[in-house]
């Protein structure tokens, strides 16, 4: 099963991300004209296809985008700590809370789902 999925991934990485984009809507479409065959449930599963090169896409040109940039730290001199007794305006403040980043799937610019 392995092997048949990694088969469909490097023929699915193959094709162009824009001439898949070009059949986005015709199977969004398609997709929400529900019927219970195996034909809505193929083309569901090519709109899935579609829509997971497009997340591939996204998520490699952000990773790539954020090692190309330069590290913001590397000519920061090393912070130091305030006495535990110094005012309260040298203390560091807490460090605020980290939240992840929301992908949205999208269709193309300008359209609506």
């Amino acid at each position: 099963m392995e092997k048949v999925l990694l088969k469909m991934a490097k023929q699915l990485a193959a094709f162009d991300e824009a001439s898949m984009m070009a059949l986005w809507d015709k199977y969004a479409e398609a997709v929400k004209q529900f019927e219970p065959t195996k034909r809505w449930e193929e083309t569901a599963l090519v709109f899935c296809l579609i829509q997971a090169a497009r997340l591939k896409n996204q998520l490699f040109n952000e990773h790539w985008a954020s090692q190309q940039a330069p590290p913001e730290t590397a000519t920061l001199p090393a912070p130091q700590r305030p006495a535990p007794d110094a005012p309260a305006r040298l203390r560091p403040a807490a460090a605020p809370n980290k939240r992840g980043k929301l992908l949205s799937f999208k269709p193309k610019d300008g359209e609506e789902a």
